[in-house]
């Protein structure tokens, strides 16, 4: 537990160092809240969104700008990174095993997200009259199913990735797609039918948490795709996954 601590420790300051790193995956999704916001014709509410205004409609798909950014873009660069300058090797030599490094890992992603999350839905409903999440056990539920799902992918292609700059190329287009079917590049609204139903069961499940922020129980299947994913990829990338 003391070689944990001090790996979490010594992970957390480096982290905080990133200042571009911190900035985007914790804040990102604010700042394009607060612009978007500043558009007067997004706040007022429209009948194509049932009496939704845009911004109402749209803050819970800036989730999903952190999830990708950390699971998928993040995380397997930071893994694949350490394993290629010998880190995890040298690490397996003193009592603070790469496990530990890989569980600081995992939970400064979750902080991040968690701080990520508040700090949308507290600006979003200060400035812009938003409504907190309405079902919250729903949300929590689809927030932490969608998480798992994504870090898991992370850890897969961190697994996959041999070196740093492999593990690169391959988030970027696990990134692009994880963004278009969250309906982050075009809002799912526009979207047609097919992709927005496969958007709504690719992770991290942005249908469950668009449900859930405005009061709807998230369809089960969508919580239970999630966490089969998590279970999968996860299952996968420990038996894929080399230390060295």
């Amino acid at each position: 537990m003391h070689a944990f601590s001090q790996i979490l420790k010594t992970e957390a300051r480096l982290y905080l160092r990133d200042t571009s790193t911190m900035v985007l995956t914790i804040a990102l999704p604010t700042l394009i809240l607060v612009v978007l916001g500043l558009i007067p014709t997004l706040r007022q509410p429209t009948a194509d969104l049932g009496g939704q205004s845009f911004i109402t409609y749209f803050t819970p798909s800036l989730l999903v700008v952190t999830l990708a950014m950390v699971g998928v873009n993040v995380l397997p660069t930071v893994l694949a990174t350490y394993r290629e300058r010998g880190i995890l090797r040298r690490l397996a030599t003193t009592p603070a095993s790469p496990l530990a490094l890989l569980l600081a890992q995992l939970v400064l992603a979750l902080i991040g997200i968690l701080i990520s999350a508040v700090l949308l839905a507290m600006v979003a409903r200060l400035a812009f009259g938003v409504p907190l999440p309405q079902h919250p056990l729903g949300f929590a539920a689809a927030l932490v199913l969608g998480t798992a799902a994504l870090l898991a992918l992370g850890l897969l292609v961190a697994a996959a990735a041999p070196t740093a700059r492999s593990a690169q190329a391959l988030t970027v287009p696990v990134f692009m797609v994880v963004m278009f079917f969250g309906g982050v590049y075009l809002p799912r609204f526009l979207l047609p039918d097919f992709i927005a139903e496969i958007g709504a069961y690719a992770p991290p499940g942005v249908q469950a948490l668009l449900d859930a922020w405005t009061g709807t129980a998230p369809h089960p299947l969508h919580l239970v795709i999630m966490a089969v994913v998590a279970v999968a990829a996860g299952a996968l990338a420990t038996k894929l996954f080399r230390w060295q």
